[in-house]
């Protein structure tokens, strides 16, 4: 039995900003030693002409599911059982079935051996459905899938599963429910000795499950020696003392989710951690631990208006992050946001992600206080502005890029984000 994993591309083509899945270290170990894996990711390599496999296995998030679904029609014409999994095909089974022999909700750990069983014995059953409740201590990864893979110079790594916020367009909360389970900090460190790279990725959706916990994580990963970039809510963000010993742990870049300026959008979104915060403070302390920002605005919330992108443009800019991201607002499905746009009759798609007419950068719903399309040149033009040269340099000095190492990874991102950005804008999904 061989079955191919596939991890489809935006559009069908190869990608500068591609990291590794983790799914893939996952799934290989809990697959027998009789049946034989095959990994393809379009963001790095074109799939084979004629894949010689007994079944596929499709990974999609939302705005791959349209390349996903032209995929899966292409695989079962030449008698390919095609089994799709993911965040998607967990909030959209029905829509999935439409397009695979099988869908599989929620996490692997419980539902890929039982796949896997039922593909050997010519039974596969048309759902199958995680309990989401993996082990966390149990969960082996075996980097070598991605052995001779050309991706960036960036390892990833896992801590927890969950995050304890429940924020009015992110999924997380919707796939993971109210818990948060945390690997032993010492089988982090082991995961982290068997990853080559020097720069490393935690893929947790926030790193700070329990004050106690992280310290241990940051314990067990200082005598490593790697460095390191995490997400992190803003209430970490005023943690002064926390700041520091992930700074001396290795810690060069937080992910930070700023989303907006505007505390009316702010209390929309549910983000309370912001509303107790003050930015400046926050964005003091980083700097002053000697870390980088990642910051991500949200625009096209209710109280936002053309303007407020360029806004966002020059308060980042003004602080010197070293990258932002400028996303306009996006409903997508298993987030209260789709389910309210969706009651307000506001979404301009039904499916916007597997209609032909939607394009990356286009605005999926109807803003209150501007056009659709205003909001979706607003979003390009800060994103073009961002990552302009001049505004690169400008934010460089400022950045904590200091060394060698920083200064060629703020260079890095920037530039890799700039080329993708502009290849990336007004391109149909799945072509």
């Amino acid at each position: 039995m061989k079955i191919a994993v596939i991890k489809p591309s935006l559009f069908g083509e190869r990608s500068r900003d591609a990291l590794n899945p983790l799914l893939f270290a996952i799934l290989k170990p809990l697959t027998p030693a009789n049946v034989e894996l095959l990994f393809y990711d379009e963001n790095i390599e074109e799939l084979p002409e004629s894949l010689s496999c007994n079944a596929a296995a499709v990974t999609i998030d939302t705005f791959t599911a349209r390349r996903g679904y032209i995929l899966a029609q292409r695989l079962r014409a030449k008698g390919i059982k095609v089994i799709m999994g993911g965040c998607h095909a967990t909030f959209c089974p029905e829509e999935v079935l439409r397009y695979a022999d099988a869908v599989a909700i929620g996490e692997a750990e419980d539902t890929w051996g039982q796949i896997v069983a039922d593909l050997c014995a010519g039974q596969l059953k048309p759902v199958y459905k995680s309990q989401n409740n993996a082990d966390m201590s149990q969960i082996e990864y075996d980097y070598s899938v991605f052995k001779g893979k050309r991706y960036n110079p960036l390892g990833f790594v896992q801590f927890s599963r969950g995050c304890k916020f429940r924020c009015d367009f992110c999924s997380i909360h919707a796939f993971y429910g109210d818990s948060i389970r945390t690997r032993p900090a010492e089988l982090v460190a082991d995961s982290i000795r068997n990853t080559p790279q020097k720069l490393l990725f935690f893929s947790d959706d926030n790193l700070f499950a329990s004050k106690e916990q992280t310290d241990a994580l940051l314990k067990a990963v200082k005598p490593l020696k790697k460095r390191w970039v995490c997400q992190i809510s803003m209430d970490a963000a005023q943690d002064k003392e926390l700041l520091l010993r992930m700074a001396q742990s290795g810690c060069i870049m937080v992910i930070v989710g700023f989303e907006s300026l505007n505390r009316e959008n702010l209390k929309l979104m549910g983000k309370s951690a912001n509303l107790k915060s003050d930015y400046r403070s926050a964005i003091n302390n980083i700097h002053s631990a000697g870390i980088m920002i990642y910051a991500t605005f949200v625009i096209g919330y209710d109280a936002d208006t053309k303007e407020t992108a360029a806004q966002l443009v020059k308060f980042a800019a003004e602080h010197s992050f070293a990258v932002a991201n400028f996303n306009p607002l996006i409903p997508t499905p298993g987030t209260r946001l789709y389910e309210r746009l969706k009651s307000e009759n506001r979404l301009l798609f039904d499916t916007w992600w597997n209609d032909p007419e939607y394009k990356y950068g286009d605005t999926a719903f109807v803003p209150k206080g501007m056009k659709p399309e205003e909001l979706a040149e607003a979003c390009k033009a800060a994103r073009f502005e961002f990552y302009s040269p001049r505004c690169i340099f400008k934010r460089l000095r400022g950045a904590n890029s200091r060394g060698l190492f920083r200064l060629f990874i703020y260079l890095l991102v920037n530039f890799v984000s700039r080329s993708e950005i502009h290849h990336k804008q007004g391109r149909r999904l799945g072509e």
